[in-house]
């Protein structure tokens, strides 16, 4: 009987496989767990990942377990922690790789993390408390960002107020219908999902078609009504609610003209513009657009504030099925899981926008949500790059916030 890859055997293929992309999806899957292959947006998105970080060589060991080791790797001119955990079969199903620095332990420090990572950078950091989100610190927390896939939590929150209300189930089968597909990151199973299945696949892959199904399912207006809900300052730019297949209508062609139509209606027009957007095929010849296009007019919109108020909404309906959606992928924040119990992660981004918005639970039983926005309507962002130096940014706010250092 072979013997499952202990942790560290696994952090070995990572460094050695890092340097012989692409990889064979046969290999990739020998390795990884399906939850976090899926997370990563398939063998394609590993693929992606291990190239943006270049070739990783090991410097050193920090700790090492049977089912979690931690090194000090070297990749891209710069050294960073690679963090592996490993299931009960050996598969890797937790990786995170942050910058090989010192957390930032003083919220100046946040600041000075945050300023480089693009042109315009939000930020919110704060305690839920009775339900409600308090600002500890903040970088322009109150200014309304477009956020990307970051949206699907107001869906999220839609369809939990709709299973409050009684017209859903966690539990119902929606079949998948072939006009209601977008652009995925992955094929979803051909058969009839949960809408706890759906709500799973949109946030932990951010799947799309599951994303417009759950939209389609409980319908545009409560959406509108949960951007309120969960108190969002300016639900307004965000109405009518853009699909995700709608949104690619707009800006997955080479020509303009469809969106500068659908910007010069007004707004008590949009919705049935919408509409037949989404009723109409995907364009054939998909041109992925290599830099921003429309951000801040064509998206989904919310300030860093708004965000750790819809944690707080989500937390409050006190879910499992919530809970399993938003915990199964943290995008590689890796928070130590001796000080964090668990860990909820919803992104978004498109060419010119990056947001990174969690929520934590410490030991304590203490909740505490950090969200950082960046955007540039002019230049596409270096998401790799945002990302892990974001993510020091944001362990550093929940470390502050974990020992209930106040903001000056």
């Amino acid at each position: 009987m072979t013997e499952r890859p202990t942790a560290d055997e696994q952090l070995a293929w990572i460094v050695d496989a890092s340097a012989r992309g692409p990889l064979p999806e046969t290999e990739i899957r020998r390795h990884l767990a399906s939850a976090l292959l899926d997370a990563s947006g398939g063998p394609s998105g590993v693929n992606a990942a291990l190239a943006g970080v270049g070739g990783l060589t090991k410097i050193r060991t920090v700790d090492s377990e049977p089912d979690r080791a931690r090194a000090v790797v070297h990749g891209d001119g710069a050294d960073y922690v690679l963090t592996i955990h490993v299931d009960e079969a050996g598969l890797v199903d937790d990786l995170g790789l942050v910058p090989d620095e010192p957390v930032p332990v003083s919220w100046a420090e946040v600041d000075t993390r945050l300023a480089p990572l693009g042109k315009r950078v939000s930020f919110a950091a704060g305690e839920v408390e009775d339900g409600r989100f308090r600002i500890v610190h903040g970088l322009d927390a109150d200014t309304p960002r477009p956020i990307g896939s970051a949206c699907k939590l107001y869906v999220l929150g839609a369809l939990a107020q709709a299973v409050t209300d009684g017209t859903a189930a966690w539990d119902e089968p929606l079949e998948i219908r072939e006009d209601w597909k977008s652009v995925s990151s992955r094929d979803l199973p051909c058969r009839a999902l949960t809408l706890a299945e759906f709500a799973d696949h949109m946030i932990s892959t951010s799947d799309n078609t599951a994303t417009d199904h759950l939209i389609h399912r409980i319908g545009r207006e409560a959406v509108h009504r949960q951007l309120t809900l969960f108190g969002n300052q300016r639900p307004e730019a965000s109405i009518p609610f853009l699909t995700t297949k709608a949104l690619f209508q707009l800006k997955l062609v080479l020509d303009t003209a469809p969106a500068e139509r659908y910007l010069a209606l007004p707004r008590s027009a949009r919705a049935t513009a919408l509409e037949e957007l989404e009723r109409a095929p995907l364009p054939e010849n998909r041109a992925l657009w290599p830099r921003p296009k429309y951000i801040d007019e064509i998206e989904w919109f919310a300030s860093p504030s708004d965000v750790c108020r819809a944690y707080a909404g989500l937390h409050r309906f006190g879910m499992p099925e919530i809970d399993h959606a938003l915990s199964t992928n943290d995008d590689g924040l890796a928070l130590d899981p001796a000080r964090f119990r668990s860990t909820w992660y919803k992104g978004g981004n498109e060419p010119g926008v990056i947001s990174l918005n969690y929520l934590a639970r410490t030991g304590d039983d203490r909740t505490l949500a950090v969200s950082a926005m960046v955007s540039d309507p002019d230049e596409d962002l270096d998401t790799m790059s945002v990302a892990l130096k974001g993510f020091s940014a944001i362990r550093g706010a929940f470390a502050l916030l974990a020992r209930c250092v106040s903001a000056p």
